[in-house]
């Protein structure tokens, strides 16, 4: 009877490919292993084995396996039981779950190879440039077709190869190389011929007139008696002050041995040294009501207001799971929050504590991967980003979602298109584990889930040692600029808060949610500003770079001293960033020091750590900084938050404008005066009377709640209703347009009212791709799985039309 199996591939699919395999793999193999298999014409993938079974695929012959790359699974069952539920959830393909899941360096690539072939050549048969690639073949067995470009000096080179191909001069084929490689460190000890005293004794003789050797074994020596510990090279080196030359001198003589020892790239090298704190009477009433509701309840929503002493609760549970040896997921939003955390966690639970974000390197991620994997005591808590949902857990018991009300769980691009906090709460309901979502300003769909008593609600409502709120004061810069009260875009009571916050030794804050130095630059004489020649943007000045750039695409350009249009060199800036905050303060107060904290400045591994760690050390006076600052972040020192202009975010086109403002506003008021001192916030504003800002100065979440979720009732918006947004792109504006209009003329014979668009977003094109929006509402009594069986149809028929076969979909489920 043949064998076959259903292989999982990273790439976009519909469907599993089926494969034959023989007898002795089929009763090897097990789902979640790894193996290469060819695909299409030349190429090899690593595929995920799905289903072992013996059904041979109907419409096409299965090909053989290359190689099994596992003796284990990689992927649990449980693992491939979630993906599923995301691929049906999200109206995506496992493929693409398969890409965002595993780390890189697990998915092997092919390189094509090309080797010379025995039969004759005369040199006259070949052209130049193929001559050089046989010339080259003489020399070296192979060639990579890297090798090929850089042997001709030019990118196509696949004609050159197919003519070598078509003459028999070479043979090409496709090698699989496995990408991740163990970090070894290199260690030394002394020969063991060495070992007794008298040849000690002997060998130090003979090294008399060799000084540097001699010093050498006197340190090994030394180290080795003093630690009891292997000896690394590196050590060595920096303790005999001698050089790495002297060491290969002593190991070729034989006197030293060196060997390797496999290592984590992360380590955490402390101990965990510290009781967890203890906690006030509402961080314990509210620790016996998180109990208390998980025992009705599989989800849990606290709402603490900042500073409460949420971190310390999440400790106390993280405490008793771990006595029952099960996993905790910590899932954070932001990569800068991490920073602080990490600190403050592993000096409770020491080497417990994994690291998991898209800061870390593929081979750092495989090794947290693989502790996860294997249980290990490396991995009993995992504190990551949101990626991490799907490390392959063995007995999860706990998940927390710090700070969940944030956009940044929600992932855009590349498919899968998940919200990491609905997909955690799946996850732990799987296991059979407990979510606890926590947030000061929570999301309306959480909040809302609480009042309809799908999850359980606890309220926290007094800060830690019970330090008073922030006091909220709205400043309104329209009146201000009539006044003549601004110096650039600071009002006169910004700048006394600020003069008395940095005379009695605190620390500042400002926010403002834009980087750059100014968003658009204007011509004075003909008001012509430079646009991104891909994007229907302007561009923004960059003045540390002197570039003007677009945030959609990356293009730049150095920055213009006329105007492209009219030749005038009066331009003007319009607008204001993070470099612009940055420079009027260093204006200001130029005897203090003055830092950013934005995308520019925080791009390398340790970019966010060296800035928290500045400010936690009082280096830095005045802290500029975007929506990263917003993110629960605990400084002891800031006593004042400047919000520079709240009037971008309530304008912003979006239904969730004014819930996102509340938020940020309230989080990034939340960062000041968190020990004894109360804190101030300052916020500009040109209209001090909007809703949203009263309520965030009288710190009223229900109030918001309440209007907010009328608003949504009445225009049927989530949570009210579900959504799925359809997006189309073409780099031709006729052809999306046609191709929306028929997309939504489709919908809306099923679907009636509840299908709103095609409409163009408020940046129409992006990259020279031309978008059009179409949103699907669900009512509650809609069935979401039949809705979404009815927009794949639609989908198929869409690109059986010839014309519209080029035109990229994207389904976004419950975009948020």
């Amino acid at each position: 009877m043949p064998n076959f199996i259903d292989v999982i591939l990273p790439i976009p699919l519909q469907k599993l490919f089926t494969y034959s395999v023989t007898a002795a793999e089929a009763n090897f193999l097990k789902p979640g292993m790894r193996v290469s298999v060819p695909f299409g014409k030349s190429k090899i993938y690593t595929g995920i084995v799905k289903n072992i079974h013996e059904q041979a695929p109907v419409v096409y012959e299965a090909k053989d396996i290359h190689q099994i790359l596992d003796e284990v699974p990689l992927v649990t069952k449980m693992q491939l039981k979630f993906w599923e539920w995301i691929a049906s959830y999200y109206m995506c393909t496992m493929g693409d779950i398969m890409r965002a899941a595993l780390p890189n360096a697990f998915i092997l690539e092919s390189e094509t190879i090309l080797t010379k072939t025995t039969s004759k050549l005369n040199d006259e048969d070949l052209k130049d440039d193929e001559f050089l690639v046989y010339e080259a073949l003489h020399h070296q067995s192979s060639l990579k077709v890297q090798d090929v470009m850089s042997i001709l000096d030019k990118k196509t080179v696949l004609p050159v190869i197919k003519r070598l191909i078509e003459k028999d001069a070479i043979s090409v084929q496709e090698e699989v190389f496995e990408k991740y490689k163990p970090k070894l460190v290199r260690y030394v000890k002394l020969a063991s011929d060495y070992s007794s005293e008298l040849k000690l004794q002997e060998l130090l003789e003979n090294l008399s007139r060799a000084k540097k050797q001699r010093q050498v074994i006197m340190t090994l020596f030394m180290l080795s008696s003093k630690t009891k510990k292997p000896v690394k090279v590196s050590e060595l080196i920096s303790q005999s002050e001698a050089s790495s030359a002297i060491i290969r001198t002593l190991i070729d003589k034989g006197v030293l041995e060196e060997y390797h020892i496999k290592i984590d790239r992360v380590v955490y090298s402390g101990e965990a040294n510290e009781a967890s704190k203890h906690l006030n009477e509402y961080q314990e009433k509210a620790l016996s009501e998180i109990k208390s509701e998980f025992e009705n309840q599989h989800t849990v929503l606290l709402h603490g207001v900042t500073s409460s002493g949420k971190t310390e609760i999440y400790v106390k549970l993280i405490e008793e799971i771990l006595q029952k040896e099960q996993q905790v997921l910590y899932l954070l939003p932001e990569i800068a929050l991490t920073t602080q955390l990490v600190s403050r966690l592993q000096n409770y639970f020491g080497e417990k504590v994994a690291i998991f974000h898209s800061k870390y390197s593929s081979h750092e991620r495989v090794e947290v991967w693989n502790n996860v994997l294997n249980n290990s005591k490396k991995a009993q808590i995992i504190l990551g980003a949101r990626s991490s949902i799907f490390l392959p857990f063995q007995n999860l018991g706990l998940v927390i979602v710090d700070e969940e009300h944030e956009q940044s769980f929600k992932q855009f691009d590349p498919a899968p298109r998940y919200h990491a906090r609905d997909a955690a709460i799946v996850l732990a309901n799987m296991h059979q584990a407990k979510t606890l979502l926590g947030s000061a300003t929570p999301s309306l769909e959480s909040y809302f889930n609480a009042q309809q008593q799908r999850y359980g609600l606890v309220e926290l409502n007094y800060r830690y040692n019970n330090v008073l709120m922030p006091e909220i004061e709205l400043v309104d810069i329209k009146d201000k600029h009539k006044r003549k009260l601004m110096k650039g875009h600071f009002s006169d009571r910004l700048i006394e808060e600020m003069t008395e916050t940095l005379s009695e030794g605190h620390q500042i804050i400002l926010f403002q949610n834009r980087r750059g130095f100014s968003p658009i630059i204007e011509c004075n004489t003909c008001g012509h500003a430079p646009q991104c020649p891909n994007c229907d943007v302007s561009l923004t000045y960059h003045q540390y770079r002197n570039q003007l750039r677009c945030h959609y695409c990356g293009y730049n350009t150095a920055m213009i001293k006329t105007c492209s249009a009219c030749g005038s060199p009066e331009l003007d800036n319009k607008g204001f960033g993070t470099e612009q905050i940055e420079e009027e303060v260093k204006v200001l107060f130029p005897e203090h020091n003055v830092a950013r904290m934005d995308l520019d400045t925080t791009r390398g591994k340790y970019g966010y750590e060296k800035i928290i760690t500045a400010l936690e050390q009082q280096e830095i006076d005045i802290l500029v900084g975007t929506q990263m600052l917003t993110k629960g972040l605990d400084f002891r020192n800031v006593k004042l938050v400047g919000v520079m202009n709240a009037d971008n975010m309530l304008n912003f086109p979006d239904f969730r404008a004014h819930e996102h403002s509340f938020q940020l506003i309230m989080q990034v008021s939340g960062r000041a005066g968190r020990t004894d001192k109360r804190g101030k916030v300052l916020v500009q504003t040109y209209n001090p009377y909007h809703n949203i800002l009263q309520q965030v100065s009288a710190n009223n979440y229900e109030a918001m709640f309440k209007e907010q979720m009328d608003e949504r009732f009445n225009y049927k918006y989530p949570p009210v209703y579900k959504q799925i947004k359809i997006t189309l792109k073409h780099k031709d504006y006729n052809r999306v347009e046609q191709a929306s209009i028929w997309f939504g003329k489709s919908l809306r014979q099923v679907f009636g009212d509840n299908v709103l668009g095609p409409e163009s977003p408020p940046v129409s094109r992006i990259r020279n791709q031309f978008y059009k929006n179409i949103l699907v509402k669900i009512p509650k009594k809609q069935s979401l799985s039949k809705t979404k069986e009815a927009i794949i149809k639609i989908n198929n028929s869409f690109f059986s039309v010839k014309d519209f076969r080029s035109v990229k979909i994207i389904l976004n489920v419950d975009n948020y």
